[in-house]
């Protein structure tokens, strides 16, 4: 099971800090909590990079803390997905320009690229995620955004999730894979709350040899809508957990690593949802009384399990 890297999307959230979960006094020392939390985990997303660009000082103090072995991945800068992005946030001599000009692109990226050089060069970095907004929907603009990323990004790895459904429909999954493969970037599964208006479909197609990466979202009803503590809070059950371990296996199965992501980030959860999957994932780790009813397809309803997805969606 050592391609299988399960972890969170954050080490250094402060309802995490608050939780208890670090050892008195390790919570406020940076360096001692990212040792605790690696000492656990193999991986863990970066995303304090989506709202202020890194630094280089950074990067080589996370690969200094971290054995080898261990991955980052790191999400992508408010500005290069289109987000909102505060002026703040910017470098200053580039806050009085057009945000969307591909100059400025240019250099945001070749600045924010340059200060993760330490973690490429110590095999730290797992992958770059693009995670883009919600109103980033299918069509030749958003294919014509997508290719002027990976040309811009070209020889790193890069994963790429999207937040409109659309991208996943059944009669748009096809293409929506090929066209990640034809970038050589990572289709992000997700899993989240299901049967809402913006819920994401649970599906997982390997655009990539390399990597696969599964966010856990959680299950909220206020996914898509509320405030970001209510979209994301969520207590993964066991039962719930349980319903991924086949196509997690088949993801598997499939590629070089699999980033198995827990990003229900209130107080503790996301480390014990993150700690349970581990168990589970482990050889006899998951016994037939946790399994769902209903075998590979559990909870998930009629939504095929990944390998199925696999063969079905490949051009």
């Amino acid at each position: 099971m050592t391609g299988i890297l399960t972890g969170t999307c954050s080490w250094t959230d402060k309802e995490l800090v608050r939780s208890g979960w670090y050892p008195p006094g390790v919570g406020r020392d940076a360096e001692a909590r990212l040792r605790h939390y690696a000492e656990r985990f193999p991986v863990v997303e970066v995303d304090a990079t989506y709202y202020a660009l890194p630094s280089r000082r950074n990067s080589l103090l996370w690969a200094e803390r971290t054995p080898q072995g261990f991955r980052f991945d790191v999400k992508a800068f408010s500005l290069l997905t289109g987000h909102p992005t505060r002026t703040a946030a910017l470098p200053a001599d580039l806050r009085d320009h057009d945000r969307g000009d591909p100059g400025v692109l240019d250099e945001v990226w070749h600045r924010f690229s340059s200060a993760l050089l330490p973690l490429r060069e110590t095999g730290r970095l797992g992958t770059l995620l693009f995670q883009y907004p919600p109103w980033f929907t299918p069509g030749a603009r958003a294919e014509t955004v997508l290719h002027r990323m990976r040309k811009r990004t070209a020889g790193w790895p890069v994963a790429v999730e999207f937040r409109h459904a659309d991208w996943w429909r059944e009669d748009r999954r096809t293409r929506t894979a090929a066209l990640l493969e034809d970038l050589d970037a990572t289709a992000v599964a997700v899993d989240t709350a299901r049967s809402l208006p913006a819920s994401m479909p649970p599906v997982a197609p390997v655009t990539s040899p390399e990597l696969a990466v599964v966010r856990f979202h959680g299950r909220s009803a206020a996914w898509g809508a509320g405030s970001k503590e209510d979209r994301f809070r969520h207590t993964y059950t066991e039962r719930e957990l349980c319903e991924w371990l086949p196509r997690l296996h088949a993801l598997a199965d499939r590629v070089a690593q699999l980033h198995v992501l827990f990003n229900n980030c209130c107080a503790d959860a996301a480390v014990r949802a993150a700690g349970t999957m581990q168990r589970l994932l482990a050889p006899g780790g998951a016994d037939e009384a946790a399994q769902p009813v209903g075998g590979r397809r559990g909870a998930l309803g009629d939504v095929p399990v990944v390998g199925d997805l696999l063969d079905a969606d490949r051009p």
